[in-house]
């Protein structure tokens, strides 16, 4: 019988996490890592388990919730260690974690906040980072998918906060590097959404949410099923690599 392709998400279990994980349900595996909200991460996994495996395999478990903090080295090596132990391999890597504060993109004054800029750097970057290497040997074995969650702010100066859009920036860049270094083993790309309405996305005003509809050629804000297709694209392409995929309503032509 064929092994199960297994999947970790990072921040699994609401919005665009969560959404990658009903996805890759049906033929993957899958683990959602989870901060500090456990009730939420469990009833993400009971939510999964209602899901009919399209695979012919019956591996077991087929999905998990993982608490960990990806700002912190350590408890992302965990993270990956205790995916390994109990799934018996990896195949795909989604880090979609990140950190921002909304402030006014267009006030120099309100980006002067060291603090934004290492959290920023912290989860927007480094965090991506440190997850690549501790799965690099398991997605090496498996030929696997590293898929960073970047954003339209990091092509186009937009978005929350300047320390976000820079970042975003970084997140692609290193992306990039990370598919020269990891290949030919490894193929790893990004998906950057435009504004999406997930509940970090509802934040901003009602003006801003319409504005960004209106700035797309599309007339519409892409939705998390949007994004979680490009993610499962990226899973299962087997000649992509060191792509960033936009998926923005043509907000960035």
């Amino acid at each position: 019988m064929a092994f199960q392709r297994v999947a970790l998400i990072t921040a699994g279990t609401a919005g665009l996490g969560a959404q990658v994980a009903r996805i890759l349900a049906p033929d993957f595996r899958v683990v959602v890592n989870y901060a500090n909200n456990s009730q939420r991460a469990e009833s993400v996994v009971s939510e999964l388990k209602e899901i009919p495996n399209t695979s012919n395999s019956d591996d077991q478990p087929r999905f998990a919730a993982i608490q960990a903090d990806v700002g912190d080295r350590a408890s992302i090596q965990r993270l990956v260690s205790e995916t390994v132990k109990q799934f018996g391999r990896l195949d795909v890597v989604v880090s979609n974690a990140g950190w921002t504060r909304i402030t006014n993109f267009s006030d120099l004054e309100e980006a002067m906040v060291d603090e934004d800029w290492d959290k920023c750097f912290l989860y927007n970057v480094k965090a991506h980072l440190w997850l690549c290497h501790a799965a690099k040997a398991e997605l090496e074995k498996t030929e696997g998918a590293f898929i960073t969650t970047a954003s339209l702010a990091g092509v186009k100066p937009s978005g929350s906060s300047l320390a976000y859009s820079v970042t975003k920036a970084a997140a692609i860049h290193l992306t990039k590097g990370l598919a020269v270094i990891c290949a030919p083993k490894i193929r790893a790309n990004t998906v950057s959404p435009g504004l999406i309405l997930t509940e970090w996305g509802m934040k901003f005003s009602e003006e801003k949410r319409e504005g960004a509809k209106q700035g797309t050629k599309l007339k519409r804000l892409a939705t998390v099923e949007d994004c979680a297709d490009a993610v499962r694209l990226l899973a299962t392409s087997r000649s992509m690599t060191g792509q960033n995929l936009l998926v923005d309503g043509g907000t960035s032509v």
